[in-house]
């Protein structure tokens, strides 16, 4: 009677456990992009490699603009996002998101350009096309064009068109003169007989796409937060080491020609970080150009807007720290 009861026990706390797994198992971790592109591409290797899936993670990358991401990121929605300035911007105006790891050290965007115009300094007074007012495309499209000499304030006028795909239409219908576009867009605008002007990583250098989180899940969901960092470096070990398999996973994911894919590769692939770090020097560039934008004064600690010990245990783990 007594082992009966034990073997019952026994049964019910498989059952539990199993259930318990299983919970955990579906609960589905939502990781925000603008654009299925090259910038955001490590997302796209970490899903179709297996990398999320090693981690035991059910994920899932959803397409958002970067306003809804930033809300989704304070309401809770959305626990992560690849956007790296915006949640820098955030963090500085009180809001519960950290930076966690810079996955691309340059920005991928270049300035695209009408036939007509051969030179930045002929953009003075000219229309520039973005994708969202705020967003990262908007604060390497500046910084490009302040390389020029250009005031972006009183020398140019901006629009927030969403998508390359729009962005591109724009510049063929002469709604703008210029336009700030990440691969493949830019390989596509210039098949389209438009000229790129300058690429930003050319000018300059600081983090431009990588991992944030809000607060309540970096806090309450640790081992799950270093995780999804693991992998995602993981994935960009992969894009730096393996170009073929790389271009064929940007062509499935992106939808994206291979003469394109293989365009914006050869493009970028150097600017994919080797291990998450985050430059100070280059943390310090996106930090000011936030204080600019948002009017502070005030000195802004570290502990403020990053949060790398995430980071630190997942670079451990893949032998990246000793």
């Amino acid at each position: 009677m007594l082992l009966r009861k034990l073997c019952g026990f026994l049964v019910t706390l498989s059952v539990l456990w199993l259930s318990d797994r299983f919970c955990m198992a579906a609960d589905k971790i939502r990781i925000s992009i603008t654009n299925p592109n090259m910038s955001f591409l490590p997302s796209g290797v970490a899903l179709k490699r297996g990398f999320f899936k090693d981690e035991g993670l059910d994920v899932e990358i959803i397409r958002m603009n970067v306003p809804n991401i930033i809300t989704a990121m304070v309401t809770g929605d959305i626990a992560y996002t690849m956007i790296f300035g915006s949640v820098v911007r955030g963090a500085l105006r009180g809001m519960p998101m950290r930076a966690l790891a810079s996955l691309l050290d340059g920005s991928t965007h270049a300035l695209v350009a009408k036939p007509e115009y051969k030179s930045g300094k002929e953009l003075k007074g000219k229309t520039v096309g973005i994708g969202n007012f705020g967003g990262t495309d908007e604060v390497a499209g500046r910084m490009m064009l302040k390389s020029f000499g250009l005031d972006t304030e009183k020398d140019l006028k901006f629009i927030a068109l969403g998508p390359d795909r729009a962005r591109l239409a724009a510049l063929k219908e002469g709604l703008v003169d210029v336009a700030v576009i990440a691969p493949p867009g830019d390989a596509l605008g210039r098949q389209m007989g438009f000229n790129v002007l300058l690429r930003a990583y050319e000018v300059f250098s600081f983090p431009f796409i990588g991992i944030g989180a809000n607060l309540k899940t970096i806090k309450e969901r640790p081992d799950e937060v270093r995780k999804v960092v693991k992998a995602m470096v993981r994935a960009n070990r992969f894009i730096r080491e393996d170009k073929d398999g790389s271009v064929r996973i940007l062509m499935e994911w992106g939808k994206v020609e291979r003469e394109h894919a293989a365009a914006s590769y050869d493009a970028t692939w150097k600017v994919f970080s080797p291990d998450g770090n985050i430059s100070p020097e280059g943390l310090g560039l996106v930090i000011d150009q936030a204080k600019i934008e948002l009017k502070l004064n005030r000195d802004v600690p570290l502990n403020e807007v990053i949060d790398l010990t995430p980071l630190r245990e997942a670079q451990k783990e893949l032998g990246l720290r000793k």
